[in-house]
C-alpha cells in the first residue's frame, strides 16, 4: 500500500518531459554524429541523477506537508465569504506549491488552484473568496498540494484531510450593510399628513397618585388599599407593533436572477429587514406559505428571535405548486388577533394572475396594514432597451414592453383597492424594502 501511494503521489513536470525531449534528441543526432555519442551519455547521465535527487529531496527530506483551511462556521448567501488556508514548508529548501481545495460540488468549480513560493520552514496563508448562490450545507473535501523543488522536475502530492461541512444561512453580511439604513431617523416631509390609525392599543408606563381630570377606570384599587391614598394606572400609546414578513414559496419564487432565485432574494430581504423592524422596538415574526402554511413564528421583540427566523428561512425552499392565498388569508385571519403590519412578499407577472387572488388581498387589507412585495423584470428591461436589427426583434421587444406594462397596471390595481405595494428589482430588493418599512413607520400608518 506503501509503495502503492508512493507512485501515485509522484509527478513530472514540464520541464523533465523537454529535458527527457533533448536528450532523446541529442541520442538520435549522435547516431548519425558518433563521436558525440560520449558526450550525450555524460548528458543523459546528468539528467538521470538531478531526477533521482530532485526526487529524493521531495521524498525523504520530509515526511508530510501541513495545511489548514480557516473559514467561520457558517456562510452567508450571494456574498463573498473569505477563505483561508495557511501552509507550512517542512523542507530546509525553497519549493514551489500549487495547491487545490476540493471545493462544495454546489460551486460546480473545477479548475480552482493557487500557487506561491514557499521559502525553507516558512508558513504562508492563502485567502480566496467564494460566493455561494445556494443555502445549505456546503461540503469542502481534502487539500491537495503538489509541490516542486528548484530543480523543477519532478513533483510530490500532498493530501491533507480537511473534510469539513460548512452550513450557508441567508445573507446575514447585509445586517451590516443596512444597519446605518435602519437606524437612520427619517423626517416627515413636507406635505405629508399622518394618518390616524385603525385601533389602538395601551401599554402599561407605571402607576402614579390620581390628580383630578385623571380616568376613573384606571383606579388602581388594590395599590389605592395598600397606600390608603387614590392611586391610577397610567398607560401610553404602544410603541411596539407587529410586523409579519410573508414570504411566498410557490413557483413563481423559483425564478434565477443572477444566480439566485426570487426566493433567496426575498429571504436576504427578510432578514436584514427583521433587524431593522427589531432595531425600531417592533415585534417581527415570519409566516412561509406556499399550499399550506410552512412556517409561522409569533411576531416577538426578545433576543434570540433574530436567529430564530434565520434558522427557519435557512431551511426554505421554493415548492413547484400554486400558492393558495385563500388558505393564507384564513389562517391569518384565525392566528393573528391584532392589527399588524403584514410584508408579502410574492410575484405577479400578468394583471390577471393578480386579479385570481385579489378578493383575498382585499379581505387581508381590512384587518391589517398589508404591503405586497414583487418584483420587476430585469430581464425584460434589458430587451426593451436593445435596439432592434430585425422584425423578429421587434416582436420580442413589444411583447417585453406589454409585460413591463402589465407591472405598472398591477400597482395601480393595489392602489385602486387600498393596498400598499412595492415594485423592485431582485437586486434592490432589500434596500426598497426597509425604505418601504421607514417610510410607513414615519407616516405612522400602523
Amino acid at each position: 500500500m506503501r509503495s502503492r501511494n508512493f507512485i501515485l503521489d509522484v509527478f513530472v513536470t514540464v520541464r523533465f518531459y523537454v529535458a527527457a525531449g533533448i536528450t532523446i534528441a541529442c541520442f538520435i543526432l549522435a547516431y548519425f554524429i558518433p563521436v558525440l555519442f560520449e558526450y550525450v551519455k555524460i548528458l543523459s547521465a546528468v539528467f538521470f541523477l538531478l531526477s533521482l535527487i530532485d526526487g529524493l529531496l521531495l521524498f525523504f527530506a520530509a515526511s508530510k506537508f501541513t495545511a489548514s483551511r480557516i473559514s467561520g462556521e457558517k456562510m452567508s448567501n450571494a456574498d463573498e465569504n473569505n477563505i483561508q488556508i495557511r501552509v507550512s514548508n517542512p523542507y530546509k529548501f525553497d519549493v514551489h506549491i500549487k495547491l487545490i481545495d476540493e471545493l462544495p460540488e454546489q460551486l460546480q468549480e473545477r479548475n480552482f488552484e493557487m500557487e506561491t513560493h514557499l521559502p525553507a520552514r516558512a508558513k504562508k496563508t492563502l485567502s480566496y473568496k467564494l460566493r455561494p448562490t445556494e443555502r445549505g450545507e456546503y461540503e469542502f473535501g481534502a487539500i491537495l498540494i503538489y509541490v516542486r523543488s528548484g530543480i523543477g522536475l519532478i513533483i510530490r502530492r500532498f493530501t491533507v484531510d480537511a473534510e469539513k461541512n460548512i452550513p450557508v444561512y441567508p445573507s446575514f453580511l447585509q445586517l451590516r450593510n443596512h444597519q446605518l439604513l435602519s437606524s437612520a431617523t427619517i423626517a416627515d416631509p413636507g406635505g405629508n399628513r399622518r394618518v390616524r390609525r385603525i385601533g389602538q392599543s395601551m401599554e402599561f408606563e407605571q402607576i402614579k397618585d390620581y390628580v383630578a381630570g385623571d380616568d376613573m377606570r384606571n383606579i388602581n384599587w388594590r395599590a389605592t388599599a395598600r397606600r390608603g391614598s387614590m392611586m391610577t394606572n397610567h398607560y401610553v400609546d404602544e410603541k411596539s407593533q407587529q410586523v409579519y414578513c410573508i414570504v411566498d414559496k410557490g413557483r413563481l419564487m423559483k425564478m434565477p436572477f443572477a444566480g439566485l432565485s426570487l426566493l433567496d432574494y426575498a429571504i436576504n430581504s427578510i432578514l436584514a429587514l427583521q433587524n431593522a423592524c427589531l432595531h425600531k422596538q417592533d415585534k417581527v415574526g415570519l409566516v412561509s406559505f406556499s399550499t399550506s402554511i410552512d412556517t409561522m413564528i409569533a411576531a416577538e421583540r426578545k433576543a434570540g428571535q433574530s436567529q430564530k427566523i434565520m434558522e427557519a428561512l435557512y431551511k426554505e425552499n421554493t415548492l413547484y405548486k400554486e400558492s393558495d392565498f385563500e388558505m393564507l388569508y384564513m389562517q391569518l385571519r384565525y392566528r393573528l388577533k391584532q392589527r399588524s403590519l403584514l410584508l408579502l412578499y410574492t410575484n405577479f407577472e400578468t394583471l390577471h394572475a393578480l386579479k385570481r387572488q385579489l378578493p383575498y388581498l382585499r379581505s387581508l387589507a381590512k384587518f391589517h396594514l398589508l404591503v405586497v412585495i414583487f418584483f420587476n423584470n430585469t430581464e425584460l428591461t434589458t430587451i426593451t432597451e436593445t435596439k432592434v436589427a430585425d422584425l423578429g426583434d421587434v416582436y420580442i421587444k413589444t411583447i417585453a414592453e406589454k409585460y413591463m406594462h402589465e407591472k405598472k397596471l398591477i400597482v395601480k390595481e393595489l392602489r385602486n383597492n387600498g393596498i400598499l405595494s412595492l415594485l423592485s428589482t431582485p437586486q434592490q430588493l432589500t434596500v426598497n424594502s426597509i425604505n418601504k418599512y421607514l417610510e410607513i413607520k414615519s407616516k405612522r400608518l400602523f
